[in-house]
């Protein structure tokens, strides 16, 4: 497969070309023959004009590149690699949503012939490769199992917005079904990755690694927000004490904060969910779930809580809400956990308002129903800012108290500034 790859005699489809498919199908198409393939027809005519629907990526990056962009599954029976890439997401209930993945394997099993591979590269519980997506290929397909067609698994470990560690420069785990494929794989990505290949004993074994990659981290975060929760009691400054304790040769400077996105408020209820079939429920993960998911009304109370003390009524005040994408300087608004505290405000009869440079007012309207301001006003009784852009960071207290009336507040979700050197603004960090 490899040699026939090389030479482009056989081509690699990449299924499902957002946050991860894309980048990676653009990097394939450097030294291999691409088919990119996405169910939405919108999306992929951008991409055939040269443009990224989730603008993580230039135009410039489209440039002399062996790929064609579809959305007719016709296109990829073409292809004998087949990479999929779509999202893994959480219910409302917090329980895993696989119908993009199965929906996906429906379509690798619809085009399929013998001798082809398929990689996986969604963020999965251990063994749903195997357990839940090889049944439905064999079924469409009417082919076997590592007989007639090869599995793998290589997690994504994509970073949206790090212009430095791009997907060529993060080591790569790879699995395969058997010797064979795992050595095929292998070789595929080590085309493409500079950072190294690393070869895992399974494909279970790979995608446990993926998943408990960010559920450490989600419990390392809860351990900081619960800190931050007792430290605010003590009137003590979090930021302080973790400064502190990291002048110890081997203590983590991890900091509290909001916990959204599509990977760590999400990839761990796909371990708990696998846990609890197999008999076993889950106490650490579940707890350090329970802070996170909580800190959005915490911060919403203490909010409130400082506009009472400064004597206004919530009911007559008004807010500025400041970003609202999950992480600082992208575009992605998928599960921000900062439009949870916008109405647990809302809640308390506060008035938002909402702006962020990033954000799509289309659609976060649509996912949400709140409305994005193209720029902030004046006159509020608090300004909170949720996300660390970059342009944010350069602001100074000056400018926040010209966008306050009197007893200015501010809440810095992110610890982005210091203290101030007088009392003539109140401000807050987590």
């Amino acid at each position: 497969m490899y040699n026939e790859i090389k030479n482009k005699e056989k081509k690699i489809a990449v299924i499902g070309l957002g946050y991860v498919g894309l980048p990676l199908a653009l990097e394939f198409a450097k030294v291999f023959s691409v088919i990119g393939f996405d169910i939405s027809e919108p999306r992929v005519e951008m991409m055939k004009n040269g443009v990224d629907p989730s603008e993580e990526l230039e135009s410039s990056a489209f440039e002399n590149k062996d790929i064609v962009f579809t959305a007719d599954i016709e296109d990829i029976k073409e292809a004998s690699f087949y990479v999929v890439a779509v999202p893994t997401p959480v219910d409302e209930y917090a329980v895993p949503n696989l119908k993009p993945l199965l929906g996906a394997s429906e379509t690798v099993g619809k085009v399929i012939s013998k001798g082809d591979y398929v990689v996986f590269e969604s963020t999965v519980y251990p063994g749903a490769t195997e357990e839940d997506c090889v049944p439905i290929i064999e079924e469409l397909s009417g082919l076997k199992f590592c007989e007639d067609f090869k599995v793998g698994y290589s997690p994504e470990r994509i970073n949206p917005g790090d212009k430095l560690r791009t997907i060529d420069k993060i080591l790569k785990i790879v699995s395969g079904c058997d010797e064979e494929s795992l050595k095929e794989i292998s070789k595929i990505y080590g085309e493409i990755i500079t950072a190294g290949i690393y070869e895992a004993a399974s494909i279970k074994v790979a995608e446990a690694a993926k998943i408990i990659e960010n559920t450490q981290r989600d419990l390392n975060i809860s351990l900081m927000n619960e800190l931050s929760i007792i430290f605010d009691r003590m009137g003590i400054d979090t930021s302080e004490v973790i400064e502190a304790a990291g002048t110890k040769w081997n203590f983590i400077k991890f900091t509290p904060g909001l916990v959204g996105g599509h990977c760590i408020g999400v990839d761990p209820y796909y371990l708990v969910y696998k846990a609890k079939q197999l008999g076993y429920d889950p106490q650490v993960i579940l707890s350090g779930r329970r802070i996170n998911d909580g800190m959005p009304a915490y911060v919403a109370k203490k909010l409130v809580q400082s506009l009472i003390q400064k004597g206004k009524n919530p009911q007559e005040t008004k807010v500025l809400v400041m970003g609202v994408t999950f992480k600082e300087d992208v575009a992605d608004i998928r599960n921000t956990k900062v439009t949870d505290l916008i109405k647990e405000l809302m809640d308390y009869s506060v008035e938002v308002d909402i702006v962020d440079p990033f954000a799509s007012a289309k659609d976060f309207k649509k996912e949400y129903g709140l409305d994005l301001k193209d720029k902030a006003g004046d006159n509020y009784d608090a300004v909170l800012v949720g996300v660390g852009h970059q342009n944010y960071k350069t602001l100074n207290f000056d400018y926040f108290k010209s966008l306050m009336n009197g007893s200015p507040v501010l809440f810095d979700i992110k610890g982005i500034y210091d203290y101030p050197k007088d009392d003539s603004i109140d401000y807050w960090r987590l």
